[in-house]
């Protein structure tokens, strides 16, 4: 028993010194109002853990973010508050070197609409809101056809008067 709340107050003391709160970085509006990382104009979340928060900008996933942290040499299990200003810096030059955001998505859209333009069939089917990868739609593709419209037989019920 006595072991056990050893080993409690030794992992305490060792959490308490890693995290220091003097090693925060706070805002000069006041102290109430912590920094905020932003890479693209995207706030990045600090309750998460750095490979999942960059994914909060499009067009980097959990691949590209494990790569660009072991890129900069980052401990990918960090949080976004526990950087120092030179890594954040190293993170937020990294990716914005990378096609993000509204440069990425402008670039998609040209594409779907250089396909629609050349009449080519992905672009036929991007056209008609249908999948374009060969998927079936006599039952599923509910994601691009919205919800079901049920036929009737086409004849109006004659009311009784």
């Amino acid at each position: 028993m006595i072991k056990s709340s050893a080993v409690a107050v030794a992992f305490m003391s060792s959490t308490s010194a890693s995290l220091d709160i003097s090693s925060a970085k706070v805002n000069p509006v006041g102290p109430s109002f912590f920094y905020l990382m932003r890479i693209s104009g995207i706030t990045i979340p600090d309750n998460k853990r750095l490979e999942y928060a960059l994914c909060a900008v499009y067009g980097i996933g959990q691949s590209r973010a494990r790569a660009i942290l072991d890129e900069v040499g980052v401990d990918r299990g960090m949080r976004p508050n526990e950087l120092s200003t030179d890594q954040e810096r190293q993170i937020r030059e990294k990716v914005e070197s990378l096609t993000i955001e509204g440069e990425l998505r402008r670039e998609v859209s040209a594409n779907i609409k250089r396909l629609k333009d050349i009449r080519a069939y992905r672009g036929t089917r991007h056209a008609k809101r249908l999948p374009a990868r060969g998927q079936r739609t006599k039952t599923n593709a509910r994601t691009l056809k919205g919800v079901r419209k049920t036929m009737g037989s086409g004849r109006r019920k004659v009311e009784k008067t």
